[in-house]
């Protein structure tokens, strides 16, 4: 959605972190080229005009002037006032005090109601709630089936007593469904409104009717993310006609420039609650300004990485994978496939390498990313004996030509994996003995060597190899020392015994003074 923004703002960045001091013509030309991003990526004019006065204001204070990286700092204030205009921090839902709370989805057809209150229905169900999808969207063709369709896929009861197609009052039905979820003991009432091919009074006057018959606790205002400049016009006229609390973004998924997130905020003054990044019901979380705002400006988003692993990740089944993974021989295709099924779960591997910091500079490599590669090592193993995963060694050329044929691929593919599978074993299994790793127990940093012993250093210079070292004033006297000086009477063989009264000490070499 904001590749677009984030390569222009990365490269002006670049420009900058070569200078020592910024001048004022550098802040100028910086400013100069976030408006000519910030335009390009469709964000409204009267947001531009703002957000580059507020950067260039802070950029010429002495937060900048008085930093030691002035261009560091500069992109902490761009990056501050990103955070700010996407509305600083996270707006979470209101509960109604006394069950059920109701939710009302509005916004223009095509904007992806119905699908996103699917997702709402499923993310608030995983938030232990228990809510109940209202079809009041009679007006469009086989709405009722669709929101229907959805609620089974959620997992969530469905209040539809109208066939719809043009059948039936959605006001009587708004209505009559908070009655029905206290009945049924629903917390969260989700009601889906019609929506229509452009802003008319109808419309307008249809939402406000269902709005005064239930008094929902949260108004959303579903805007689609393509749409661009539009987004602005839409927005503000649904809220003179309606009135919202908050906005879902849909379809961030899409190859739209991201400016509607950037103004719909800023024009209404409505913060942005939901984002929906996918097709799946599982693309679907609370918008976070801080966490969209580094990946904008390119920093990642570990955050969200982190929380789709550990939604993802069973820590039973983590654990015991930890263990297999410290032994290194316990380590079977079965549990290599079963890790990568789990990665899979957390959504395209394309996403996922795109919330780490500093990726946006591999966009080409990451492009060329294809899910369907994992789906085809998938097929490989599970083409497998139950013996072949557990034992790989086993495989043979005619097992592996069997297995190629099974999974449609090519003999030298099922190579591969063998052959990168028993790499990656050999590694963990050097992993887990810490060989070359420091810190790892039995690594080599670890272990104690024993240091050789120093011993006396011998000068080069042979008038001082046989000189005795200054003794302390309280030291015992000792035997003269140095070349000869050990060689007393006894010392040496009968017969080349030294004569009597000589000092080995006094004997001087040649051009020995």
């Amino acid at each position: 959605m904001f590749e677009t923004l984030s390569d222009r703002l990365t490269s002006v960045f670049s420009s900058l972190r070569s200078k020592g001091r910024l001048s004022d013509a550098d802040i100028d030309a910086t400013c100069r080229e976030i408006r000519i991003a910030l335009l390009e990526a469709d964000v409204a004019l009267p947001v531009v005009k703002d957000f580059v006065a507020h950067v260039k204001e802070r950029a010429r204070g002495a937060e900048v002037s008085q930093a030691l990286n002035p261009a560091q700092q500069v992109v902490k204030i761009v990056n501050d006032e990103l955070i700010e205009i996407l509305g600083g921090e996270t707006r979470r839902l209101r509960l109604a005090k006394t069950p059920p709370t109701v939710i009302m989805l509005a916004g223009l057809q095509g904007a992806g109601k119905t699908t996103l209150a699917g997702k709402l229905a499923r993310w608030l169900r995983d938030q232990n709630h228990v809510p109940l999808l209202v079809a009041c969207d009679l007006q469009r063709p086989n709405a009722v089936q669709q929101l229907s369709v959805m609620a089974e896929r959620a997992g969530v009861a469905v209040y539809a007593p109208e066939p719809g197609n043009g059948v039936g009052d959605p006001v009587q039905v708004a209505r009559q469904s908070i009655d029905h979820a206290r009945r049924q003991q629903h917390d969260v009432v989700i009601i889906d409104t019609a929506g229509r091919l452009g802003i008319d009074q109808e419309l307008m006057a249809q939402a406000a009717d269902i709005r005064d018959a239930v008094s929902p606790d949260e108004v959303l205002f579903v805007v689609d993310a393509m749409i661009g400049q539009d987004a602005v016009t839409t927005a503000q006229a649904f809220m003179d006609g309606v009135g919202f609390d908050g906005v879902v973004l849909t379809k961030l998924d899409g190859d739209a420039r991201g400016g509607a997130a950037l103004s719909v905020r800023h024009i209404t003054g409505r913060p942005i609650m939901f984002a929906s990044t996918g097709e799946k019901l599982e693309d679907f979380d609370a918008f976070h300004p801080d966490r969209m705002a580094g990946r904008i400006l390119d920093m990642g988003d570990i955050l969200t990485l982190i929380e789709q692993a550990q939604r993802t990740f069973d820590e039973a089944e983590a654990a015991k994978m930890a263990g297999k993974l410290a032994s290194g021989d316990d380590f079977t295709l079965d549990d290599f496939l079963e890790q990568m099924m789990m990665v899979r779960r957390m959504g395209p591997i394309k996403n996922l390498l795109g919330m780490m910091p500093g990726m946006g500079q591999m966009r080409d490599q990451l492009n060329q990313v294809d899910d369907r590669d994992l789906d085809r090592v998938a097929a490989i193993i599970r083409s497998m004996t139950p013996g072949e995963r557990s034992e790989p060694k086993i495989i043979n050329g005619s097992r592996r030509a069997r297995i190629a044929r099974g999974s449609g691929v090519s003999v030298t593919e099922v190579n591969n994996l063998v052959t990168r599978f028993f790499e990656a074993q050999k590694m963990m299994k050097r992993m887990s003995q810490g060989i070359g790793i420091p810190g790892m127990p039995g690594g080599k940093r670890n272990q104690k060597q024993a240091k050789p012993k120093k011993g006396r250093r011998v000068s080069g210079d042979p008038r001082k190899a046989g000189l005795p070292k200054e003794p302390a004033a309280d030291a015992p006297a000792k035997q003269p020392g140095g070349m000869l000086g050990n060689l007393g009477p006894g010392k040496l063989p009968k017969g080349l015994e030294l004569p009597p009264g000589f000092d080995p000490s006094k004997f001087k070499l040649p051009g020995q003074k």
